[in-house]
């Protein structure tokens, strides 16, 4: 999907955070015979993402093979302790000539057909899934967008900010499942959507 110098689409993954409600870093989990950032990798590529850049902190070290080996670019915030819009901020400079971009947090994963349904249909500013009345993730924005997810910060909400200042142009695509609000934040989170696989 890429032409010449020009990433077609690029894929911010958040994976930076110490995972404290949960107890154990989120990216290293196991999801579906691999872990979770290797899962997250595996489906955007497959969904058609041309530049994977996972944003690393937390125990970056155990995490970064991962990520390399996955095909991914890893690159690592140190201020990650700051909060989630340090991460974007860092994930942004990364992101070189994009037409779309990606965004994702590795405790949010997504199959490829969400990724891919959502960017087939992108022909707004920003285009997100939704499930009965709410809204969820991954987020898909025009690479015009870049310049502003790079001043982020987290006393203006980050992300929601950009979002906000753009709403007329915020494309929601219904989904049926609520997959798409997916978030594993806690033990019980975890345990409750893995049950199914055990033996």
């Amino acid at each position: 999907m890429s032409t010449g110098d020009t990433t077609a689409v690029a894929a911010i993954l958040l994976a930076a955070g110490e995972s404290r409600r949960i107890g154990s870093p989120k990216p290293l989990l196991a999801w579906q015979g691999a872990t979770l950032i290797e899962y997250q990798i595996a489906q955007l590529r497959e969904a058609g993402v041309d530049d994977v850049i996972a944003v690393l902190g937390h125990r970056s070290e155990d995490v970064l093979p991962l990520v390399t080996a996955a095909g991914a670019r890893g690159v690592v915030n140190e201020n990650y302790r700051e909060g989630r819009a340090s991460s974007l901020r860092t994930g942004a400079d990364a992101v070189e000539g994009a037409q779309t971009i990606v965004i994702l947090s590795v405790d949010q994963p997504r199959p490829a057909a969400v990724t891919r349904r959502l960017l087939a249909a992108h022909a707004s500013s920003i285009t997100v899934p939704s499930h009965d009345g709410r809204r969820g993730h991954p987020v898909i924005l025009n690479g015009t967008l870049l310049p502003e997810l790079r001043e982020v910060d987290e006393a203006s909400k980050g992300l929601r900010a950009v979002l906000a200042r753009h709403h007329s142009d915020v494309h929601e695509i219904p989904f049926d499942s609520a997959s798409v609000l997916l978030d594993l934040n806690t033990p019980e989170d975890y345990r409750r959507e893995t049950a199914h696989d055990d033996p």
